[in-house]
């Protein structure tokens, strides 16, 4: 009685979420400029290797494969290249010795302390003309959104 028809409503909502999808798209155009940052030997795949380490520690190939959502033979390529250069070593598993713990080393570490900069940097010459309250409201609701998947 008196209100907006169901289907009405239906077609606001969809449309509501379908300008969300498309918002969430360019979200993907945002992540390639800031990848173009990254050093030249540290592609994508290499800093999500060392940012997942960094965050969760020590931890097999398996669990990691887990964490980054993708493949084990992809994850296992990111991580043979990131080794090749020093940034995480691989000692055999104490518990099963057919299996690798994966740890950050030093100069892992120091790359990532570099990546924060340059991702920071870049953020801040993008949104130099935002306010700090709409910089604090993006990241509430980015966080919301992560804690709603």
């Amino acid at each position: 009685m008196g209100g907006i028809p169901v289907t009405t409503r239906t077609a606001r909502s969809g449309t509501r979420y379908e300008e969300l999808a498309r918002q969430l798209t360019g979200i993907g155009a945002v992540k390639r400029d800031l990848a173009r940052i990254l050093p030249h030997d540290c592609p994508p795949g290499s800093a999500a290797v060392l940012t997942v380490l960094d965050r969760h520690g020590e931890m097999r190939l398996s669990r990691l494969s887990e964490f980054m959502a993708v493949d084990i033979s992809v994850t296992s390529r990111h991580v043979a290249h990131v080794a090749r250069r020093g940034w995480i070593e691989r000692e055999t598993d104490p518990v099963d010795g057919r299996c690798r713990i994966l740890r950050l080393t030093p100069s892992g570490r120091a790359l990532l302390a570099e990546l924060g900069a340059r991702y920071t940097g870049a953020l801040e010459t993008a949104l130099a003309d935002w306010s700090a309250a709409d910089i604090d409201v993006l990241n509430t609701l980015l966080a919301r959104l992560r804690s709603s998947f």
